[in-house]
């Protein structure tokens, strides 16, 4: 396929986009139709029906990316009528092109197109949950030294903090730390919640902070009193996520969070090094 044919492709279904209220992107069926070399309706729809029969088998909802709508057309007298048309989400788009005549070059470039497409929010998607799961490791941190310096304060010395901190991993469990680490494979010298996914972080921030709070309000000034308080805080919690069906201790390991930050600061240090250069205006 010739550069310019390309080119005139890509800015041509770039321009057909659209967005929700709610900033969602989408394309028109309609539109779409023409853009892939369709010139009857009916035709077209065969093609997304086997689209959408491809998205049920994907296990996707298909009304979350194929919703009918009803479009307003100019008739030749001037007037006006209503004529049926469906909103589509990139990933519809992207399984109509699979489905499409691979004879036609439009269908052959949307193939690509959409495939790329799709894979880029997919990457962006996967680079802000990484992105949120290092933030939630730093703020676990932060507030287990902000524990470990109330500990210090009230009771006269911290080096029952490792104590309380294992106490809590238990009651939030169900198991003890070193059985935990063990299930997710984590060296001796690492902490357990380098490798805990974002939920359980989250929820081990959430337990501490009210263990925090509640040391302070009652002016604990125990090991023995700190450590009820947040065995009872990460059972709360635990009970909170067994009511949603989530039990912490059947989850996998996540990823070495080390890792993951150092790959984040790779990719930031080389997207400052080769910035995408603004359009010519040539």
């Amino acid at each position: 396929m010739k550069t310019e044919l390309v080119q005139t492709l890509t800015t041509t279904f770039e321009a057909h986009a659209q967005q929700t209220e709610g900033g969602v992107e989408y394309w028109l069926a309609r539109d779409i139709q023409y853009l892939l070399g369709y010139t009857k309706w009916d035709n077209f729809l065969n093609v997304v029906s086997k689209a959408k029969t491809a998205c049920e088998v994907s296990g996707h909802r298909v009304a979350d990316h194929f919703a009918d709508v009803g479009k307003m057309v100019d008739l030749g007298s001037g007037s006006q009528r209503e004529v049926d048309d469906l909103m589509l989400t990139r990933y519809a788009c992207y399984l109509i092109a699979q489905n499409g005549d691979p004879k036609k070059p439009e269908i052959a470039f949307a193939q690509t197109y959409f495939a790329i497409q799709t894979r880029r929010a997919e990457l962006i998607e996967q680079r802000l949950l990484e992105a949120e799961r290092v933030l939630a490791r730093r703020k676990l941190s932060a507030t287990e030294k902000e524990l470990s310096a109330v500990i210090y304060e009230q009771t006269g010395g911290n080096e029952d903090f490792a104590l309380i901190r294992s106490k809590g991993d238990q009651a939030l469990f169900g198991k003890t730390t070193l059985a935990m680490k063990a299930q997710w494979k984590v060296p001796d010298n690492r902490p357990l919640a380098d490798f805990a996914p974002t939920i359980v972080l989250k929820a081990k921030d959430f337990a501490t902070e009210i263990t925090i709070f509640n040391a302070r309000q009652h002016g604990m000034q125990s090991e023995a009193a700190i450590s009820c308080e947040h065995i009872t805080n990460n059972q709360a919690v635990r009970k909170t996520l067994l009511e949603r069906g989530i039990r912490p201790e059947t989850l996998p390991a996540a990823e070495d969070v080390k890792r993951v930050e150092r790959r984040l600061a790779s990719e930031e240090k080389k997207a400052l090094k080769n910035p995408d250069p603004l359009p010519s205006e040539e």
